[in-house]
């Protein structure tokens, strides 16, 4: 990949009445990408667990409104184009 800018924050730290420079590096795109895409999925897998367990609970406890209700937001994890 093409080199992307770089940017740095200085920030300045107060010890012992010494001032202190120090300068953090941004994070670079391809792990904040990454790590963002990892969260996503993590989230994804989650949730639709939790939905498949309230799905069979709801089943039963022969609970027919819940069903239909959670069934509706389950379709949206299970739809492929």
């Amino acid at each position: 990949m093409k080199k992307h800018k770089v940017s740095y924050q200085l920030k300045v730290f107060h010890m012992n009445s010494k001032s202190v420079l120090r300068a953090r590096r941004e994070i670079p795109y391809e792990i904040r990408l990454a790590s963002q895409l990892v969260l996503d999925d993590l989230c994804f897998t989650w949730n639709k667990a939790r939905l498949e367990e309230e799905i069979n609970q709801s089943i039963d406890d022969n609970n027919k409104e819940t069903f239909k209700k959670l069934s509706e937001t389950y379709n949206s994890y299970i739809w492929e184009s």
